[in-house]
């Protein structure tokens, strides 16, 4: 079988935090004298029982790691690992995902906090080879207007060169706040040119998929696996080019689905969507980016099937079209090499 590490793949669906390697988060915890939850220390953070997964205890233990990132200097580590480690799984495209009002009391304010990312995605794209963007989000648990904030500062930036604000997201739970509500704030991002790449359709089933669509006018959907449940939708989605960033891995964690078999993968690509796998956040479900192009082989992709995916993956993506075209010249070198 052909080396899926040497597959150019774009991953478009990584927060900041949760990009942390393992063994940093530790030796932050170390030197600032941290006592992390038990369960950060396991191999699998949220590998437990159905009935004990769920979205508060990821969340508890984002907050637990994310409480260590709280200077420059730890805040350029993440964003320059988080490249290195794409690099070694033959990802050509970054695009990282941030709230920077999580970081902005330790470096100075919302602005520095977003400069830093950027400038350091720019550092890591020439010293690593692999093209760093930047996505911010906002927060579903906040107040709308924190929403607009962002937006307007995401505008600032707006850009396509590595470094840059390419999309404006909304994550953290679904299942909060009224999605119509965040609407003024993707209208702002879009009219300075940023893609709307929302989470939806993971915690909530089609009808808050069609909320999302309605109200944000995203260009991709973080997630949205549970698009599948309608085939109408999941029709009307495809035809209207909104792609599908599926993290398999973290929805089997979270308990969306019982395991990996459950996951709709399948049925998204039958239905001719446009799929970019993605790893969420690897810190906590022990999974990076390389583990979801073995799922999708393991449940039977061929290596025209996967290549596919890595080329749905750049075309989601929004990177330079010349960009594109040189990746996916790359991926059908692949294909056609006869190395394994």
């Amino acid at each position: 079988m052909k080396d899926l590490a040497k597959l150019p793949k774009a991953h478009l669906h990584l927060h900041f935090t949760g990009a942390m390697r393992p063994e940093t988060m530790l030796e932050l915890a170390r030197e600032r004298g941290v006592r992390l939850p038990s369960h950060l220390l396991e191999n699998d953070p949220l590998k437990v029982p159905a009935n004990a997964r769920g979205w508060f205890r990821f969340q508890r233990s984002y907050d637990a790691a994310r409480s260590l990132v709280r200077s420059e200097d730890v805040m350029r580590r993440i964003i320059h690992e988080a490249a290195e480690d794409d690099a070694a799984e033959g990802s050509v495209r970054l695009e990282i995902q941030v709230d920077p009002t999580s970081y902005a009391p330790w470096v100075g304010g919302l602005t520095p906090a977003l400069e830093i990312v950027m400038d350091q995605a720019r550092i890591s794209t020439a010293e690593t080879g692999v093209e760093v963007a930047v996505i911010v989000a906002a927060s579903r648990i906040k107040h709308p207007l924190d929403a607009r904030t962002l937006a307007r500062l995401a505008s600032q930036y707006a850009g396509d060169q590595p470094g840059e604000v390419v999309g404006f997201g909304l994550s953290n739970d679904e299942t909060a706040g009224d999605t119509s509500e965040f609407s003024a704030a993707f209208r702002i991002a879009r009219h300075a040119g940023l893609a709307g790449v929302p989470h939806g359709g993971e915690l909530l089933g089609p009808e808050h998929v069609r909320q999302v669509v309605t109200h944000l006018k995203p260009a991709r959907i973080g997630h949205g696996v549970r698009t599948a449940e309608d085939p109408a939708l999941l029709a009307r989605l495809v035809e209207a080019g909104i792609a599908f960033e599926v993290c398999p891995t973290s929805n089997v964690s979270l308990g969306v689905f019982q395991n990996l078999d459950e996951v709709p993968l399948r049925k998204m690509a039958k239905a001719g969507a446009t799929i970019a796998l993605g790893a969420d956040d690897p810190l906590l479900f022990r999974s990076r980016l390389l583990d979801q192009y073995e799922y999708a082989r393991s449940i039977g992709f061929n290596d025209s099937q996967l290549a596919q995916l890595a080329r749905d993956s750049i075309d989601a993506s929004l990177a330079s079209p010349s960009n594109k075209r040189l990746w996916k010249r790359q991926i059908d070198e692949w294909l056609a090499s006869e190395e394994g």
